[in-house]
């Protein structure tokens, strides 16, 4: 029988061999894959949602199709005033020629006019508006699952944002990881086949 000094020192070795085989084996690669992954073991972590967002491949796709309309928007509202310019020019021209009464009407049906046309632009840009925030819902259901994963590999129970915090070290911050990782997985969100995204 083994003398319990050696037994002692023998069950000591296999529990140190046990807990190098758990760190390198455990869920999603252990503490010390997650580490060289560059995740780090921490059980608070913290995370920048604009920077996750704008600096994904998602996000810099949104936001060159949203700049994108927003410029034509802009060059279509340029070419509506200068329509209505010149119309209300010639409106204006045409006073002298008119009774009062015919001039009311014709005057009034461009305000009518101007009115709708400023209207329909509003809403075009408070369309726009809504597809960017459609945009971020939607990333952030994709992602949260992935940012789940991490904060697995991490041992962190908790992930907050970034800018809510008053103090912390860089050290906590998964942000690029997370980029990294959501850019592999999802890439800019266009499904085969979209071709108008």
């Amino acid at each position: 029988m083994m003398p319990r000094r050696a037994m002692n020192m023998t069950l000591r070795r296999a529990g140190r061999v046990l807990a190098v085989i758990l760190a390198l084996t455990g869920p999603y690669g252990g503490g010390l894959r997650a580490q060289q992954l560059g995740v780090p073991q921490m059980a608070i972590l913290t995370i920048s949602a604009d920077r996750l967002f704008a600096e994904s491949a998602f996000g810099r796709r949104v936001a060159a199709e949203l700049e994108a309309e927003s410029k034509a928007l802009a060059a279509e509202n340029r070419r509506k005033e200068a329509e209505l310019a010149a119309e209300e020019k010639a409106l204006t021209e045409k006073r002298a020629t008119m009774d009062a009464a015919a001039f009311r009407e014709l005057a009034d049906a461009f305000d009518r006019k101007v009115q709708e046309i400023r209207r329909t632009q509003d809403a075009k840009a408070r369309e726009i508006g809504r597809k960017g925030e459609q945009a971020r819902v939607e990333f952030f259901n994709a992602v949260r699952p992935i940012l789940e994963r991490l904060m697995r590999e991490a041992g962190a129970s908790v992930l907050f944002e970034r800018a809510n915090i008053f103090l912390s070290t860089s050290d906590s911050d998964i942000t690029d990881v997370a980029i990294a990782r959501i850019d592999a997985a999802i890439g800019d969100g266009r499904r085969s086949g979209d071709t108008d995204r």
